[in-house]
């Protein structure tokens, strides 16, 4: 009898189901919309029971245009954003931000409301620090329970539950409070490697309250993603899911983490290096990079290292880039042309920057790099800070050689720069860590804003190295139904189901010798670009 799998993902602006084979194929997937509530600048929140009912239809909906039986699917695994979720008296939500909206419970990991916190937290040069690059991020949990407790006290007294939302929503199908070591080492200072909460840390940043009852409002039992909890599906959310109760249910990965999974880890040996020199980059609304190594390799500015946060028994690094598909969509925005780019990218029936990637492509002389476009114009894409390598959440993007150019060619030329300013902070990524000893021979792109052959080689050019594309067009859903198939049984624990479930696609070298000299030159010009910004704003 066939068994399948489903992969829930959970990303920003949308929630993801889907059904896979147990070989890694994709069966049937289906999508459905959440809503985002920007309240101000750098404030986002969500509604957990929003998330939870899109997550329902999408289950529902890839389950039944598969024409499967309930009861062959073997597992379920999930990720979603590292967002904070907060759960008072009987699972109720409660608000984060205006009152009159108590279902708007999650502060989003985009959410920089808690600058002062992570500010103060990273003044007190505390231990935990250190697998973190350093520097706190007010994307992480720590610094938004600060926040919350000092702008809104009688929520985070009345909370039982503060939850990443991966483990909420593990919470939610199974009752099972359990969280993943993936979510609490990344986002919530976590000591994976010595498997405890630093009491010292909560307490001296004025968060005392969490170390009671062995911690047991932010986790007191810690498993390795794939665990199966529980006794698997609820009644209630079998119900709501569509599948029988008691399917396992895995303990989850944030859902990048969930994209290097379901990436770096395909068995057969090729120029494409193995799973401890490849870096996974999920390039989406934000970009992350997930590097794995068998030693600890602390790197400024880098988040980690953190044990067995992604591959069991690995120790994780990871970086990033706050805004990445996004960053491109505002940049393009700005444009004189955007509309009409726009008008005709609808004609053609493409996405806008589908549109511009194939136009790019046309414009180009033949026989020269895409990249010659750009020529004169430089883009630092960080409209949302620098995630790393400087974990500067106050940068700011800084375009350069602008001139009075109004037409669609013109935003063509700096789409491509855009796309290369992305590529040359995924450059400093890679230095920085390179410089600690993080080998790294082949970047595997997975994420909606990396699918263009453009983009890819984009990236290999700017970068120096090979990008690989996963086989799979869902490297993320698939990361996590890796996770189901480990809960499931049927497959012995994650580096199995790696190897098993996932395959190399196609691979974009960098170009030649000119080639590598003239981005050597860009990236001159984006770092001075970026130390002139920074020197502007002291």
């Amino acid at each position: 009898m066939s068994k399948f799998l489903i992969g829930i993902d959970v990303g920003t602006g949308s929630a993801r189901a889907g059904l896979f084979d147990q070989s890694g194929n994709l069966v049937a997937s289906a999508k459905r919309d959440i809503a985002l509530f920007n309240r101000g600048p750098n404030l986002y929140e969500q509604s957990s029971n929003d998330i939870w009912q899109a997550v329902a239809a999408t289950v529902r909906e890839a389950v039944g245009t598969a024409g499967i039986d309930p009861g062959d699917v073997a597992g379920i695994g999930m990720d979603a954003t590292c967002s904070l979720v907060v759960i008072g008296p009987q699972g109720s939500p409660l608000p984060v931000g205006d009152t009159d909206h108590p279902e708007r419970n999650i502060i989003v990991w985009m959410d920089h409301r808690a600058l002062d916190q992570a500010e103060r937290i990273n003044a007190g040069g505390h231990d935990v620090l250190r697998y973190v690059g350093s520097q706190i991020s007010p994307e992480m949990e720590t610094p938004k329970l600060l926040w919350l407790k000092e702008n809104r006290p009688e929520i985070f007294g009345k909370a039982e539950h503060f939850f990443d939302l991966t483990d909420f929503l593990t919470w939610r199908a199974t009752g099972s409070l359990a969280r993943s070591i993936c979510t609490v080492t990344c986002k919530w200072t976590y000591l994976g490697h010595e498997r405890r909460w630093d009491a010292d840390y909560f307490q001296s940043i004025g968060l005392a309250e969490l170390c009671a009852n062995d911690f047991g409002r932010i986790g007191t039992t810690i498993v390795d993603a794939g665990t199966a909890l529980g006794s698997g599906l609820t009644a209630e959310a079998a119900a709501d899911l569509g599948l029988r109760e008691g399917t396992p249910v895995a303990a989850g990965l944030i859902d990048a983490h969930a994209g290097g999974v379901g990436t770096v880890g395909w068995q057969d040996q090729t120029e494409a290096g193995s799973a401890t020199s490849r870096m996974a980059y999920v390039f989406g609304t934000s970009a992350c990079t997930m590097t794995s190594t068998t030693e600890p390799a602390f790197v400024p500015g880098v988040w980690g290292p953190y044990f067995s946060a992604m591959v069991p028994g690995l120790w994780l690094n990871e970086a990033g880039q706050s805004a990445a598909g996004a960053a491109i969509d505002h940049l393009v925005r700005f444009h004189p042309a955007s509309t009409d780019a726009l008008k005709q990218a609808k004609e053609a029936g493409l996405g806008l920057n589908q549109w511009l990637a194939a136009e790019a492509e046309r414009l180009a002389p033949e026989g020269t790099d895409i990249s010659r476009l750009a020529d004169g114009l430089h883009v630092v894409p960080e409209f949302l800070g620098n995630r790393a390598p400087f974990a500067d959440p106050e940068a700011k993007a800084v375009i350069a050689g602008l001139d009075m150019d109004t037409s669609v060619a013109a935003l063509v030329r700096l789409y491509v720069a855009g796309i290369c300013g992305l590529g040359y902070g995924l450059r400093q990524i890679v230095e920085a860590q390179s410089a600690k000893g993080i080998r790294t021979d082949t970047i595997v792109v997975s994420g909606g804003a990396g699918q263009s052959p453009l983009v890819r080689q984009l990236l290999a050019d700017a970068t120096g190295l090979v990008i690989a594309a996963p086989k799979t067009a869902e490297p993320v859903l698939l990361g996590s139904a890796m996770l189901g198939a480990v809960a499931g049984g049927l497959q012995k624990d994650i580096p199995a189901a790696m190897a098993a479930m996932s395959a190399a696609g196609e691979t974009y070298a960098p170009g030649g010798a000119e080639a590598t000299s003239y981005h050597n030159k860009r990236y001159e010009a984006f770092e001075l670009l970026q130390q002139a910004a920074r020197k502007i704003r002291g």
